[in-house]
């Protein structure tokens, strides 16, 4: 397997669509529904002995955004693992502050497989 991946976002059809592309890949994937559950995935993930490798988020989540979502995940033991924002956002202040919180990279829906499959592997090797 190339690795581990945690999707969050509050669209199960996205987190199907993305999971789908993954696996196919041979990428074995985790779901979250926002960033809260996100956060609780990799405390219990870590209990049960399983690495994550990278993390796909979504910003506009209810309970917790993506943007707090990356600043809560980088002020734990996980900070090291890189995150990937997917998002319909344009914005590049949200970009921006994405990336100073420690989000490695953005990409927009919706997304091509083959595009999301290059920028996965630009972060698994």
């Amino acid at each position: 397997m190339p690795g581990n991946i945690l999707i969050v976002d509050d669209s199960p059809t996205l987190r199907a669509s993305i999971g789908f592309c993954l696996q196919n890949a041979g990428y074995e994937i985790f779901e979250a529904i926002n960033g809260q559950d996100g956060l609780e995935a990799l405390t219990r993930l870590k209990e049960e002995g399983e690495s994550v490798s990278l993390i796909i988020t979504d910003m506009n989540m209810p309970v917790m955004d993506g943007i707090r979502f990356i600043k809560e995940v980088k002020d734990t033991p996980f900070r090291f693992i890189p995150i990937l924002v997917l998002s319909t956002e344009t914005q590049e202040e949200l970009k921006k502050e994405a990336k100073r919180l420690g989000a490695s990279g953005w990409l927009l829906k919706p997304f091509r497989p083959e595009q999301l499959l290059w920028a996965v592997k630009k972060f698994i090797r």
